[in-house]
């Protein structure tokens, strides 16, 4: 499935857009970070949570589960806050 890549990721994929496999959101990642190491913890803590500032999105809706149910043909959008000061 298509997996866009934010700004701030791309120095792990070299590009703004890929393709990555999983029948959930847990296993995209798991499949993104096989493909582009250290990546995956960028996103996700150590408690297997999203990242305050990370938001995902299937098919342009939000999604907070890391279990959402994933096809083929989804579009994945990852997305980073901005925060500054």
């Amino acid at each position: 499935m298509k997996v866009l890549i934010p700004s701030p990721l791309l120095s792990y994929t070299g590009k703004s857009e890929v393709e990555a496999s999983g029948a959930t959101l847990t296993a995209l990642l798991a499949d993104l970070d096989r493909q582009y190491p250290g990546l995956r913890f960028r996103v996700i803590d150590e408690q297997d949570q999203m990242r305050p500032h990370m938001r995902f999105f299937v098919n342009g809706e939000q999604v907070f589960d890391m279990t959402h149910p994933l096809c083929p043909a989804d579009a994945v959008y990852l997305v980073q806050a901005l925060s500054g000061g």
